[in-house]
């Protein structure tokens, strides 16, 4: 199989690459340094559509599909990754599991005003005893005539701090369910932001609910029903941590080989040692299968086709290459690869938190092993 962009795609990624160099890159040491993502540049990614551009049109989105989506998130990870990891959390995760499960008043509701950049939403399932093990959490959530009442903490909330909607997941009578909760709703306790060793812009934070009053209609899909909606919402994230790799991946790449055509050793370019053409090709050979296993499976997603192995492999495959990138990239530029003078050493500590999030790597090839197993070991091209 042959993806090939449609013109509005290609037009899409010129667009997203045109305003990720003019109004990202110039800010992206900043963002890590000052630990934060000014809210005038988010307005800004809001006005250019970065924060819908995977939903219909109907819901002020880009209509671009999750093929279009991981074309941006791979333009913005190649500048920045705090950025990408802002986007992707609101986008592919938060607002997905409303568009996902929701009814089409609450997609009426919610979905033009996160895809505008009028609000700004987070996805809660992590809690201190369900990371890994997600269907373990103890959030909860207890009828009360017309409302549900929504008691628990959620930890490693990426927006948390900034969000003005969570799509939240807790326990009922009936099994794990989704609601969507307003900030304002009351309740709603953001905790201080995480100190992290990468993607420092992007703000994580602990949030706890406190008998917080939810409207019956503010239900994500049916009672008990929300963990596949979850689940599905995460398969979407698992490509952009595809996207996201890749765009870094590449970005390094090109920084690696202007360096060794610049970079002058025992009287000739560095370029022109075997050592570095090696690493040089493995990263090109790496960039290669992560471009089309993402692409496959994006297109896939957009066929409605069931992605769960897919994502897992993209994700597996994608956030091992670009660590192993990373690290070649800075192997290449030697001592200037681990100052801060140059963008290598951000970018080697942002993708690092790429093998964790979404699912880390030993949970991505438990979902795979046991698909294959279950398929009793066969595979199809085709899905």
């Amino acid at each position: 199989m042959y993806l090939k962009f449609t013109e509005e795609h290609l037009m899409l990624r010129q667009t997203v690459r045109e305003f990720a160099n003019s109004e990202i890159k110039p800010l992206a040491r900043k963002i890590d340094e000052e630990e934060y993502i000014p809210r005038d540049l988010i307005e800004k990614i809001a006005e250019v559509g970065l924060l819908g551009t995977a939903f219909p049109e109907k819901y002020g989105g880009g209509g671009f599909g999750e093929v279009g989506y991981c074309i941006a998130q791979e333009e913005v990870a190649r500048v920045c990754g705090s950025t990408a990891t802002f986007i992707g959390a609101h986008q592919s995760i938060g607002t997905n599991a409303i568009f996902i499960g929701g009814s089409e008043e609450l997609k009426e509701k919610y979905l033009p005003l996160l895809t505008s950049g009028n609000k700004i939403a987070a996805f809660c399932l992590t809690e201190a005893q369900a990371g890994s093990d997600s269907f373990n959490i103890k959030t909860s959530a207890v009828k009360k005539g017309n409302k549900w009442i929504i008691n628990g903490e959620k930890l490693w909330i990426t927006n948390g701090a900034i969000a003005d909607i969570f799509t939240v997941f807790a326990r009922t009578d009936k099994g794990i369910t989704g609601f969507v909760v307003e900030k304002d709703f009351g309740g709603v306790e953001v905790g201080p932001n995480e100190k992290k060793m990468g993607i420092r812009g992007s703000v994580t934070n602990p949030i706890r609910f406190n008998n917080v009053e939810v409207p019956e209609e503010n239900l994500i899909g049916k009672e008990g029903r929300g963990f596949p909606i979850a689940m599905k919402a995460l398969d979407a994230g698992r490509l952009t941590v595809g996207a996201c790799s890749l765009g870094a991946a590449k970005e390094m790449l090109e920084l690696s080989v202007q360096y060794a055509n610049q970079r002058i050793q025992f009287d000739q370019p560095i370029s022109r040692f075997e050592a570095i053409q090696f690493m040089i090709a493995d990263m090109t050979s790496k960039i290669y299968l992560m471009e089309s296993i993402l692409f496959r499976a994006a297109q896939k997603y957009d066929e409605g086709l069931d992605v769960s192995q897919d994502a897992a492999i993209v994700k597996l495959y994608a956030s091992e290459a670009v660590q192993e990138i990373a690290d070649m990239a800075l192997q290449i530029h030697g001592g200037m690869g681990y100052s801060r003078e140059l963008p290598i050493e951000r970018f080697y500590r942002d993708v690092r938190i790429l093998k964790i999030f979404e699912g880390t790597s030993e949970i991505q090839k438990l979902i795979i092993s046991r698909k294959t197993i279950k398929n009793n070991g066969k595979w199809r091209f085709d899905g």
